[in-house]
């Protein structure tokens, strides 16, 4: 069963990379009184995921800002650092590149997703939320293989 609006985000943690290398980062913390936008991709350097999913919170970051979002994060389940290298390949360097490495945080949230087709294991489903001192106040979930509500024009026509 998956989170659902008005749920509070499971406790869990991601990696980032820090000045010294990865960083755990505990989700109960992080999402304490602030609001953040999370989107989660299922794989970094992937097609849809670099072509169009981060290239547009890349390029909308400030208008999220200008709506009250404190942090934008972007999720994935891969090691900390494809994550960075994925960051630095886009200039994302105002979105916080989380690693879900062992997909642990992506499981207790009830979001992943066997892509057994394209041989890439378990990983996180895509989608959008927005979180407000730990709780999901709005969804954009994809079904599995789509993009469009969870892209970042879509998500920002409607904060």
């Amino acid at each position: 069963m998956s989170v659902q609006m008005g749920d509070m985000l499971p406790y869990g943690n991601f990696l980032v990379m820090g000045q010294d290398g990865p960083e755990s980062v505990d989700v109960t913390s992080f999402f304490a009184n602030k609001t953040v936008l999370m989107f989660a991709v299922p794989g970094a350097f992937t097609p849809t995921c670099s072509a169009r999913h981060l290239p547009g919170y890349v390029s909308n970051y400030q208008a999220f800002k200008d709506k009250g979002v404190d942090d934008v994060v972007c999720l994935s389940v891969n090691d900390v650092f494809v994550m960075d290298a994925w960051g630095k390949a886009h200039h994302a360097d105002s979105i916080v590149m989380a690693a879900d490495n062992l997909a642990q945080f992506t499981q207790a949230l009830g979001l992943e997703i066997d892509i057994a087709t394209a041989q890439m294991g378990l990983r996180s489903r895509r989608y959008a939320m927005l979180v407000e001192n730990g709780v999901i106040q709005h969804l954009w979930l994809e079904e599995p293989g789509e993009f469009g509500i969870s892209s970042a024009e879509q998500v920002l026509s409607q904060l």
